[in-house]
């Protein structure tokens, strides 16, 4: 994978991590479909393993990178948790060590998650000091850096979730992903396209991320130190996306971005919790707030079944949104 990923290299990455991870259920629920006036399919990631669609990319690039390099010792990451968990878990797997960054305030159960896989914890004090704490120890330690999101890898591992997903509902006319850095919709819409080249996958973004004018502009946004938002999806507080998925992005998904705030991010997570009887954090919730949108409603009514990502379950049941 030398400049981008194909649907073959996705293929490849399904191979690969099909004997480690789950083929998770589709979910769904007539009350919504009635709301929306439409059929909604939940991919239920929640269920993966470590709890997150992260896993995917994870263990799929900590393989590929064994298998250039068998003596490899081990990972270094950072992360707000979720691709912690998953990379601690994928290199338990692979048996080399691994380091997760976190800041002070990461959820207590993701913390305990990633311990609890074997990897080392390194705190530090904010969002921004992370990728700094992270390039110190892999120097240090000649440990590679594996991002969340922006690696060909893991793109592919990400992109496994819409093979899997259009096996299951080949009738989907439209997908929604969550989008921080972009690794999840920069595989999902690529693997998408490929196998179905009429479906439709949008982004789904917290308030402020700005991605719909990125995409009508082709203006990539960029900061340094990166930008952070103010958000309870935790999962999305990066405000730009990454260097090797914009292009993706800009090429593959709709320029019609959804965005929601934190108050439609709740009022989703209580409906699944109430409605669908399934454990969801809030960045997964926003899949679920973008189809109760006035934004959905307004759109095509030909696109009649909709696929969401419920992207992870690793909710902290001490600290619920609305408590």
């Amino acid at each position: 994978m030398a400049n981008a990923v194909t649907i073959q290299d996705i293929n490849m990455a399904y191979e690969t991590i099909s004997h480690y991870v789950h083929t998770t259920p589709v979910f769904t629920n007539l009350t919504l479909d009635h709301l929306v006036g439409r059929k909604v399919f939940f991919k239920a990631e929640n269920f993966q393993k470590t709890g997150s669609f992260k896993a995917r990319g994870a263990l799929n690039a900590v393989l590929a990178l064994k298998s250039k390099n068998p003596y490899v010792k081990g990972v270094v990451t950072h992360s707000s948790g979720n691709h912690g968990e998953a990379l601690a878990w994928a290199s338990k797997i692979a048996q080399v060590e691994c380091i997760v960054v976190v800041t002070k305030d990461t959820p207590k159960t993701k913390c305990q998650a990633i311990k609890g896989y074997g990897a080392e914890l390194v705190f530090c004090q904010s969002p921004s000091d992370r990728k700094k704490t992270c390039d110190h120890i892999s120097n240090e330690k000649n440990f590679p850096y594996v991002p969340t999101a922006d690696h060909y890898d893991i793109i592919a591992g990400q992109g496994t979730i819409a093979v899997e997903f259009l096996k299951q509902v080949p009738e989907l006319d439209a997908i929604l992903v969550p989008v921080s850095g972009g690794g999840m919709a920069s595989g999902i819409a690529i693997a998408a396209k490929a196998i179905k080249p009429n479906i439709k996958v949008f982004l789904i973004e917290p308030e402020g991320k700005m991605c719909e004018l990125c995409l009508q502009t082709g203006t990539r946004l960029w900061s340094d130190p990166p930008k952070f938002l103010h958000t309870i999806a935790d999962g999305l507080r990066l405000q730009p996306i990454g260097k090797l998925t914009w292009p993706i992005i800009l090429d593959f998904v709709e320029k019609e971005v959804f965005s929601v705030t934190d108050e439609d991010i709740i009022k989703a997570m209580k409906f699944v919790f109430e409605r669908l009887k399934l454990v969801i954090e809030p960045t997964s919730a926003i899949g679920v707030a973008a189809v109760m949108s006035e934004r959905l409603a307004a759109m095509d009514t030909k696109m009649k079944n909709i696929g969401v990502i419920l992207s992870g379950g690793n909710v902290d049941t001490d600290h619920l949104p609305w408590c």
